[in-house]
């Protein structure tokens, strides 16, 4: 995957994008002809949307969506996962075979399209500007819109001022769908990953310019200043050392173990109880800042090995998997969508068949939801106040600002499994106010069912961000919410994230490396030791990032046990030196390779400080522990 490629190819589809549909949007507010007049529904809804945002809020809307499916389109077609392909030719053709088919009388029947209308335009006897153009256009509705049901996270129906603002030019050598074509290559497509790092890229020139800015970031400007997609080797170890140790330690002779090439053999491996597992269905993964799924899509990787370990039917794997075992969260809808994309096109790539019966991913988008006192008591008074208790009404307040607190939020309430069954099976339609008010108390609630669900493991790269950056709302939350770990996001998210699994569970993660050296995390490293293990701890230091450059993030991943093992032996690699990424996955693999090598070292957590040269020294030596340059007179 040609990185440097993808991302000239998103900067530039963006620009051409939004000009596009800014030239669409003006001619469609000036014109006044009989085409628009019969839109006129299409047109009050538009003017609408840009009263309750702003213009430009939809353009950048209207620009990513097309963007976003003709991507979409392009990866299905590429792997064969389309009949027809959709936006790419046939071999040794530059029409979209789609387009083409249709001129030649060869339409699905499943396309819910006006066949006169086409068979006129094809004939001549429609007047029009460029024909094909049309009915190419009829053709791409048609088609997102029969993936409707398949994926209706990434194809809504089209039907709005998303399909008026679409493109003039979508079939000439100079169209967003050509461009599309001839850069995301056959080769490119084999990785579901290219939709992540193409909306990372997509984005980019958004990130530049909130990061320039050097301001606190609004909630808007959070995802786009804080996203950072995991590279692959990462996330391997990541995934092995969690959910691929948590299957070892209940199936010790599983093989697994030889597929995992970025495993960490526990030190003590011995003294580890085994785990008691009785199939691979009772798995629980989360990654709460779960992006494009990059976590994800792994994991149902090594998961779908699992299964087939145990003897399940290849054919029901990949839906037990997106049913029983993978969970995501995020506030940020784009990357959502491309997080169910991920997985579905993950379980389609393992059954051919599988989009006959779709499985919808759990991927939860956090939304912002407000309750006035008034509204909640008029609705405790309609449902009965033995379903709504004091602390269920005070979760209930906590999602107000959903989108800029994300998965931080601790829901106060234990358990809201039977109070959602009960209250989904209420009627209140006779009631408007308090209909919209049942709404709103049953997305809440399946919020608070995912945030307070306990998982096996967590696995996430969370959002960077020093206590500097943070808004003020984000502000106080952290300083009431966050006392220990307060000073950034990602050291938050370790926080949290160990209360999301259960006892034993494990967490795995990539962070800045700061929270092992500063003062301000002291108290914060003092209880990571006293109740957790850690089992490995990898630091990068700067560079882990290609697509950051300099020395601007340095991180460090590792893998803690929610237990207690203090006899036991951890593995800690100081892999700093390297100047690229390529260079850390080289150093990486070879301390697992060979665990004498003079970079990897494992002790005691009592022995920390024993370890020459390892940053986890800090935090058993008060002489050490809260200076970065003794740190690097240890080299």
């Amino acid at each position: 995957m040609n990185k440097n490629t993808l991302k000239s190819f998103a900067r530039a589809t963006r620009r051409k994008l939004i000009e596009q549909v800014t030239s669409k949007l003006d001619y469609v507010l000036t014109t006044d002809s009989a085409e628009l007049r019969n839109k006129q529904n299409q047109i009050d809804e538009l003017k609408k949307q840009i009263a309750e945002t702003t213009k430009d809020d939809v353009i950048e809307k209207v620009a990513y969506t097309w963007f976003n499916r003709f991507a979409a389109l392009r990866f299905m077609d590429t792997n064969g996962y389309t009949p027809i392909k959709v936006v790419s030719p046939a071999a040794g053709f530059t029409t979209p075979e789609l387009l083409a088919e249709a001129k030649k009388g060869h339409i699905e029947e499943s396309l819910r399209i006006d066949r006169t209308k086409i068979n006129d335009l094809l004939d001549g006897r429609i007047p029009a500007r460029d024909p094909q153009n049309e009915i190419y256009q009829m053709l791409l509705v048609a088609k997102c819109n029969g993936y409707h049901k398949i994926m209706p996270f990434m194809f809504e129906p089209i039907n709005d001022y998303t399909e008026l603002l679409m493109p003039d030019d979508l079939i000439s050598q100079n169209s967003v769908v050509n461009d599309v074509v001839n850069n995301m290559t056959e080769e490119d497509c084999q990785d579901v990953e290219i939709v992540g790092w193409l909306y990372q890229y997509y984005i980019s020139e958004k990130k530049d310019e909130v990061i320039g800015a050097k301001k606190r970031y609004t909630s808007q400007e959070i995802p786009a200043a804080t996203q950072l997609f995991t590279p692959k080797w990462i996330v391997k170890y990541m995934v092995e050392n969690t959910l691929g140790q948590i299957w070892l330690e209940a199936r010790p002779n599983s093989k697994i173990r030889g597929i995992m090439e970025f495993y960490i053999e526990p030190a003590d491996k011995d003294k580890i109880p085994p785990r008691q597992i009785s199939s691979p269905e009772d798995l629980k993964l989360c990654d709460p800042c779960v992006g494009s799924a990059h976590i994800l899509a792994y994991s149902f990787e090594l998961l779908t090995k699992i299964y087939e370990e145990e003897g399940y039917d290849p054919q029901e794997i990949p839906g037990l998997i997106l049913t029983k075992n993978l969970y995501g969260i995020e506030i940020d809808d784009r990357a959502a969508s491309l997080a169910s994309f991920a997985l579905i096109m993950k379980a389609r790539s393992y059954n051919r068949n599988f989009f006959r019966k779709p499985v919808q991913p759990n991927v939860l988008i956090l939304q912002n939801i407000k309750f006035s006192e008034d509204e909640l008591n008029q609705y405790i008074n309609e449902i009965g106040a033995n379903l709504l208790t004091t602390n269920l009404i005070e979760a209930l307040s906590k999602f107000e600002h959903s989108k800029t607190i994300g998965s931080l939020i601790r829901p106060a309430v234990v358990s809201v499994d039977d109070i959602l069954k009960e209250l989904t099976t209420k009627e209140l339609g006779g009631n408007l106010f308090l209909a919209g008010t049942h709404q709103k108390v049953l997305k809440a609630l399946k919020q608070i069912l995912c945030l307070q669900k306990r998982y096996d493991c967590v696995i996430t790269n969370p959002p960077y961000m020093g206590a500097k950056w943070m808004n003020s709302l984000l502000k106080t939350f952290a300083d009431d919410n966050y006392s220990n770990s307060k000073s950034d996001l990602c050291v938050m998210f370790i926080e949290r994230n160990l209360d999301m699994i259960v006892n034993n569970g494990m967490i795995s993660m990539i962070t800045m490396h700061s929270w092992m050296f500063i003062s301000s995390f002291k108290n914060f490293r003092e209880k990571l030791i006293e109740e957790h293990t850690i089992q490995s701890l990898a630091h990068l230091g700067p560079r882990a990032f290609d697509s950051i450059g300099g020395e601007v993030v340095s991180t460090t991943t590792f893998v803690l046990k929610k237990t207690n093992f203090s006899d036991c032996h951890g593995s800690y690699l100081r892999l700093v030196d390297g100047t690229s990424e390529e260079a850390k996955e080289k150093s990486l693999k070879q301390a697992i390779q060979n665990p004498e090598i003079d970079y990897r070292y494992t002790a005691n957590q009592k022995d920390f400080q024993k370890i020459p040269g390892a940053p986890i020294a800090y935090w058993a030596s008060e002489k050490f522990r809260d200076s970065f340059e003794k740190y690097n007179s240890l080299r």
